[in-house]
């Protein structure tokens, strides 16, 4: 991912230098566990472990000979260690080292995300008490519903929010495996004790069973997970961009003093944050395709995989952490105008409470369709020719039979259709 988009903890995971490190520690580890057993002089693990360094330059250097980034690795780190460098790698392949490596960084990443997604959590649930008796128009394909809250808007997106959490935790459980069972997962020169011995150090899970890789529909179902919280915050700024166009401006993203909306029209305060977030969901959508196509491999394995992966592990994770920190600014700094809810609210000129009507007069006693019709015919009038909806139905004489003036005036109230409001945010603690 490009620096524009990268954070610096999260960068850091990715960065060349902390891989090869991250793949030193488990060189290093494996070392110790195959001195435990007796296969290498105690001695030279130690050696090992105080002498082991590498410089990327130097990898690179060896590479353009080799054609192979992990026996590069290697040679140079057996460069700094000298005559016990023969005992670096016994018995283990390249994807034993590499896969172990990047399932620790995967689960740093994941930890990252997950600390993100809390923090933003905390802010819509604060946000949401904050609007939480505050009314505005739901709205159905577009067009005005029924009355809902902005508090209720933010409680649902909180709400998404928390499973967004519950699959990533359970994607990191997942990812975070190692494995060093040699070339094809049968152990055949190295003890299973080396893969448990490693993978405890690193906090990390041994797989039960792996051909030579682990295998790859975990690390599909981590990039599916993320592209699916990236369409969460999807879903969060379209609504944004939504509420913030001109003729409803409900609510905006922070426009700072010194900022400016375009080089062109001075007036402007564009939801340009909320675009990005767009516009990078399709991005983590795309890398979850290209992970599904790495679940099908050759065989004990291919490496058709290895140079997906370099784009789209990176660029999902760094992209994730950027778009959660932009949505939780968002969110923290949001603009909200009560006074537009309400006006918005009336637009319609009570429309929004048709259903009310239609269900008061089935509760007379009024078959349903006919109701449905008698409303239907006012809501229309108002609607195509702009007349007063509530006069319409007050003057109806299908309508007096069954209801009073007062009864239907009752019906337009929008309090009364929000009297749930403290159940729902209730079982949420709100």
């Amino acid at each position: 991912m490009i620096a524009r988009y990268t954070r610096e903890e999260m960068g850091h995971i990715w960065s060349e230098h902390n891989e090869f490190d991250t793949m030193l520690q488990v060189e290093i580890l494996a070392c110790e566990a195959q001195a435990e057993l007796g296969v290498i002089p105690k001695e030279a693990a130690k050696v090992i472990r105080e002498k082991a360094d590498f410089e990327v330059e130097r990898i690179h250097e060896i590479e353009k000979e080799t054609n192979h980034d992990i026996i590069s690795f290697v040679t140079a780190v057996g460069e700094h260690v000298g005559e016990e460098a023969k005992y670096i790698h016994l018995g283990l392949t390249s994807t034993d080292v590499k896969d172990t490596a990047l399932g620790y960084m995967m689960k740093q990443a994941c930890d990252i995300l997950l600390a993100d997604l809390h923090k933003f959590h905390d802010v819509l649930r604060r946000r949401a008490v904050e609007f939480k008796y505050t009314p505005m128009v739901g709205r159905t394909h577009g067009i005005h519903g029924e009355p809902t809250t902005f508090g209720l808007k933010m409680c649902l997106w909180m709400a998404e929010i928390e499973r967004d959490i519950e699959r990533l935790e359970h994607a990191k459980k997942n990812v975070a495996v190692g494995k060093l069972s040699g070339a094809v997962g049968t152990y055949s020169v190295v003890d299973p004790f080396v893969e448990k011995y490693v993978c405890e150090k690193l906090g990390l899970e041994p797989v039960k069973i792996a051909t030579q890789v682990v295998q790859r529909d975990r690390h599909a179902e981590l990039c599916s997970t993320i592209a699916i919280i990236g369409s969460t915050l999807d879903k969060i700024a379209l609504e944004i961009r939504h509420l913030q166009r001109t003729e409803v401006r409900e609510a905006e993203e922070y426009f700072s003093p010194k900022q400016k909306g375009s080089s062109a029209m001075p007036h402007k305060r564009n939801p340009i944050t909320c675009e990005r977030i767009c516009g990078l969901a399709r991005v983590l959508r795309g890398n979850a395709q290209a992970a599904l196509e790495d679940v099908a491999l050759w065989h004990e394995r291919d490496i058709s995989h290895s140079s997906v992966e370099r784009v789209i592990l990176p660029d999902s994770t760094i992209t994730l952490d950027y778009m959660l920190h932009l949505v939780t600014r968002v969110i923290d700094k949001l603009l909200v105008y009560p006074e537009n809810m309400k006006k918005n609210l009336e637009l319609t000129g009570g429309l929004i409470f048709s259903q009310r009507v239609l269900t008061a007069l089935v509760d007379k006693g009024a078959f349903r369709d006919n109701a449905y019709r008698w409303v239907q015919r006012h809501a229309m009038a108002r609607w195509l020719e702009g007349k007063d909806f509530l006069a319409g139905l007050k003057s109806d004489e299908d309508i007096k039979k069954y209801l009073t003036d007062e009864e239907i005036e009752a019906c337009f109230d929008p309090h009364a259709m929000l009297k749930h409001v403290d159940t729902i945010m209730g079982r949420f603690g709100l």
